[in-house]
Formats: C-alpha cells, sequence, structure tokens
C-alpha cells in the first residue's frame, strides 16, 4: 500500500532523474535491475520513488512479487515522461556534436521547424548544395518557443506555421519570409467515413463525428474551436498528439484536422473541407536576410515537392484556378500562390498558374 505520509515538509519539485528513474523502473519490471542500471542502491531507489509519488499524489507502481507494474497513474506519468527523457538526451547529444564542429571549425546551420512534410526534401537540398555544412534539426510544436530560439541565438532559422486568427509572437528584429500566405487545412477521417464519398467534405458531414487536436500546438485548438463554433458544432474533442491521432483516425475513433500535403492510406482517407474554414500561413524567420536567403529557395522546392505527391491537395490546387489572374505588377508575372496575395476582387482563394495536368509535375510555380 502506498504510504502517504509526508516524507520531508517541502514539496519536490521533479526532474530529469526521477523521470529517467521511472522509466527504468518500467523497463526493467523491477527495482533491483532498474537501481544496477542506474548505478544506485535498491533502497536509495525505493526512497526516490516513494518520494516521486508523494510528490505527485498517488502510487505509481503495483509492488507485486513478480515485480513492479505501473498503475493507471503511472501509465500517464510515464507516456509524459519518456519523450522528455528522450529529448534531454538528445538535447545533451546535439550540444556536445555542436561543441565539437565549433571546436574544429565546422560551418553549421541549425533548423528549428512545427511538423511538415517539406522537411525531407528540404534537408536533402540544403545537404547537396552545402555539402561541408552541419545541419541540424529540432522540431517543436509550439512555433513560439522555436522563434523566441532564433532570437536568442539557439537556432539560425526556423520554419513555422501560423494558425488563422492566432497571430504568432514574433520577436522584434527577426526576418521573416511567407511562404505559403494561406495554406487551408484539410481533414483525415477513416477510409471507410460515409463522408470520403465526397470529394469535399462538409463541417456538418462530421457533427456525429468525435474531433482530436493537439492543444500544445500554437492557436491549433483556439483555430479549431472557432471554426467548429461558425459552423454551430459543438462536438466531442479529445485532447493528444497527432501521432496518436493517425491511429484513431484510422480506426474510426475520431477526425482531425491535417496539412493539404497529408497523403491519405488504405485506412485512412484527407479531404479538404468546404470553403476551407480554417487556414494556415507558413514562414521563413532568421535573424539577417542573408540567412534567409541561403535556405529560402530549397525550402519552397521542398514543398511543392511535397504538395504534388498529395493528389487531395493537387485537386485543390488546380480546382481553385477560376479566371486567370493579373501578371504581379513588380515584377509583371502570374502571382506565386506561396507569396502573393491577391486582391479580393479577384478571387476569394489564391489560385496558382496553370500546373498542368501530369500528377507527378512539379507543382511550384515558375515566373514568367
Amino acid at each position: 500500500m502506498w504510504d502517504r505520509r509526508p516524507l520531508y515538509s517541502h514539496a519536490m519539485e521533479l526532474e530529469v532523474r526521477h523521470l529517467r528513474a521511472l522509466c527504468a523502473i518500467a523497463d526493467t519490471g523491477s527495482l533491483h535491475k532498474a537501481a544496477r542500471q542506474l548505478g544506485m542502491s535498491q533502497p536509495s531507489l525505493t526512497t526516490q520513488l516513494r518520494r516521486i509519488e508523494h510528490a505527485v499524489g498517488g502510487e505509481l507502481f503495483a509492488r507485486e512479487r513478480t515485480g513492479c507494474r505501473p498503475t493507471p497513474l503511472g501509465r500517464i506519468v510515464l507516456s509524459r515522461a519518456r519523450p522528455l527523457v528522450v529529448e534531454m538526451r538528445a538535447l545533451v547529444t546535439e550540444a556536445r556534436a555542436a561543441a565539437a564542429r565549433a571546436s574544429d571549425g565546422t560551418p553549421s546551420l541549425r533548423i528549428g521547424s512545427t511538423a511538415s512534410r517539406a522537411i525531407p526534401g528540404w534537408l536533402r537540398r540544403l545537404r547537396n548544395r552545402m555539402p561541408g555544412t552541419e545541419t541540424s534539426l529540432q522540431m517543436d510544436v509550439s512555433a513560439n518557443a522555436l522563434l523566441q530560439m532564433v532570437a536568442n541565438g539557439q537556432l539560425d532559422i526556423a520554419f513555422v506555421h501560423e494558425v488563422e486568427g492566432c497571430p504568432l509572437r514574433i520577436p522584434e528584429g527577426l526576418r521573416r519570409r511567407v511562404l505559403v500566405d494561406r495554406e487551408p487545412q484539410f481533414v483525415s477521417l477513416a477510409a471507410d467515413h460515409p463522408a470520403t464519398r465526397k470529394p469535399v467534405v462538409h463541417l456538418t458531414d462530421l457533427a456525429a463525428d468525435r474531433w482530436m487536436v493537439d492543444p500544445t500546438v500554437d492557436g491549433e485548438w483556439d483555430g479549431l474551436q472557432r471554426v467548429l463554433r461558425e459552423a454551430g458544432l459543438s462536438p466531442r474533442v479529445l485532447h493528444g498528439d497527432y501521432l496518436t491521432a493517425a491511429t484513431l483516425v484510422a480506426t474510426g475513433e475520431v477526425v482531425t484536422v491535417c496539412q493539404p500535403t497529408s497523403v491519405a492510406r488504405p485506412d485512412m482517407a484527407v479531404r479538404p473541407l468546404y470553403g476551407d474554414p480554417l487556414g494556415v500561413r507558413l514562414l521563413v524567420a532568421a535573424r539577417t536576410t542573408a540567412e534567409l536567403d541561403a535556405v529560402y529557395g530549397e525550402l519552397e522546392a521542398a514543398y511543392w515537392e511535397a504538395a504534388a505527391e498529395s493528389p487531395a491537395y493537387q485537386d485543390w490546387l488546380l480546382g481553385t484556378r477560376g479566371t486567370a489572374p493579373p501578371p504581379h505588377p513588380a515584377t509583371d508575372r502570374l502571382p506565386h500562390p506561396a507569396t502573393d496575395r491577391l486582391p479580393p476582387s479577384t478571387t476569394d482563394r489564391l489560385p496558382p498558374p496553370d500546373l498542368g495536368p501530369a500528377p507527378s509535375q512539379d507543382l511550384r510555380p515558375t515566373p514568367l
């Protein structure tokens, strides 16, 4: 039975070493084995575990004759602890590598990004163009955190998205360049969902569904709430990460907003939402214009390459051309769907230039 008697008068703050101990106990299933793995005595680990349980307010492991098994509360804590331990390990590894590069004079490029299918192509292009540069990547759900890291000198470049109606806190002095002024957000749903029979899904088609959203993504929950409220819907909502969401979508448990570059699977469909009620702005930020110039072209090419691999996004792009817009007045070229805003009188969406019918064609517009 968990001993609820206070162990000391001051509340303990959990540290990474405490989380590492919990993960070791769960992985080995034994206090004895975990203590040996951590290089400490079993009594010391037992005392530490009691203090951790006192700090969180409940028993984390059930002690049995066969070992230790996580309790329901323990599983919740472990689900949060594991990624933090992994991130801390990666942080130390990357910091040591960066220090080694700095000492031997190897040029480095530190990139931060929110989730995007353009990332692999971007890194590949940068590696080909700058073969002597050591490129690192830090992914984060928080665009605001990444932008602040650029301002603090911890990153060189940040590629982030800004949810419509939820402006980012962009630190003073950062240089920015817009990659896509308004990227429509699509919906992912189970392949056998009745709404997949139509090429475009109305929000009302999903009125009975449960939605899943990651509230840790800056602006994501607020943006979705606004869109659902404007549609007169108040569905059930689950909060969780989008990796878990993909599994739940495939089984029909939830539907969720997704990027238009998302690719359908045999068990999961991707569809545009009628009227494009939710959009995001994709932008790149750096401390200097030169740093932006050094990476922007490769990112632009990688983004349109990813777009070309998504049939749903191709259909959306090709279906919004409408009347051919006039050339951009400053450059005498067709407006770029990623960076140029058209006058409201021209169209209510941003039509790309003629992209051609071939599904494998590079969708990146070429200036005339």
